[in-house]
């Protein structure tokens, strides 16, 4: 593919496209979570063994090729939750921490909903033991859940350290809105701090707030600069025909000086949908990493998912 962005980003194309991995991964590779390890680079991505329903799996990349897939994991590393938990209908990864052998993997988990509303979201933690190949759940109930100021939804984060504590950045749901007879989720981009990972102190305001009634926002992720600032990548769509239209994710970006104020600048992000191919109607889901000297980006097209991953690499200044 090889295509260059007028603003820093080379797309290099697919990493990885599901095609019944393992028996179950049949399709998608949704929101990849990259964890860099001495050999390889770890993405773990949110596969679908049937319509309905989502597990997290990972693939094995070359770290000096990211095009190259070294492994793919046999099995889910999560069963589902069992009747009525959070996470009883899905596990899609979305940020991944480690300390030597020992991986937090925060997932989003999906349970369906009988009214209005056809599901919910909240989101979980795993660990690993063994550098990140098998995991088991840390808590048997969410570690951000809806509370009295974010009555919906608590999903999707992005965990950093800074400062001896853990920040993470997450998708609070603001409500669903009728658009032609169908509830779509609405939601911003909330913080929270902890000191151990799993009880966090909330601040109940915008880190990233809408532009507008109807966009949602969520999936962020974050890249400390040389400068000492932070950038963060995130997707956002509009709420009409948002599944292949007009009003589909797209990635945008903030920076900010102290974690806590930030600047949104969409046109810096670097990246777009392209003209045709995988991810021509919808880009979403980014994961920045550095490699060495290298700043990389795996992210999703068309389908959020559908088709698999793709990579990008950083060619312009300032990151």
């Amino acid at each position: 593919m090889n295509e260059a962005t007028p603003r820093g980003w080379r797309k290099q194309g697919l990493s990885f496209a599901p095609s019944g991995q393992g028996g179950w991964m049949n399709s998608h590779a949704q929101v990849p979570t990259a964890l860099l390890l001495d050999d390889r680079i770890r993405v773990y991505v949110a596969s679908r063994p049937r319509p309905g329903l989502s597990l997290t799996g990972y693939v094995d990349l070359d770290r000096t090729r990211p095009e190259r897939v070294l492994a793919v994991s046999d099995t889910p590393i999560l069963d589902p939750g069992g009747p009525g938990s959070f996470d009883e209908h899905g596990i899609m990864p979305s940020a991944v921490i480690a300390d030597g052998m020992r991986v937090r993997l925060y997932y989003s988990g999906w349970s369906r909903l009988a009214g209005a509303a056809p599901y919910h979201n909240t989101t979980g933690l795993a660990v690993s033991e063994d550098g990140g190949r098998t995991f088991r759940r840390e808590c048997e109930g969410p570690v951000l859940d809806r509370s009295p100021r974010e009555p919906f939804s608590a999903t999707s984060p992005y965990v950093v350290r800074h400062n001896g504590s853990l920040h993470v950045f997450y998708s609070a749901g603001l409500g669903w809105i009728d658009i032609g007879g169908k509830n779509e989720h609405v939601y911003d981009l909330r913080h929270a701090v902890s000191s151990d990972g799993v009880d966090w102190r909330r601040t109940g305001r915008p880190a990233l707030a809408q532009t507008f009634p109807e966009e949602a926002l969520t999936r962020p992720t974050i890249l400390r600069l040389a400068d000492g600032s932070w950038a963060m990548w995130f997707c956002h769509r509009g709420s009409v025909g948002f599944r292949g239209g007009g009003d589909a994710y797209r990635i945008g970006f903030a920076r900010s000086d102290d974690l806590i104020h930030w600047t949104r600048d969409d046109a810096a992000a670097g990246i777009d949908v392209s003209e045709s191919g995988f991810d021509s109607e919808m880009i979403a889901y980014p994961c920045v990493l550095r490699v060495g000297e290298r700043l990389l980006m795996f992210y999703n097209g068309n389908g959020f998912g559908r088709d698999g991953f793709a990579w990008a690499e950083w060619d312009g200044d300032g990151m």
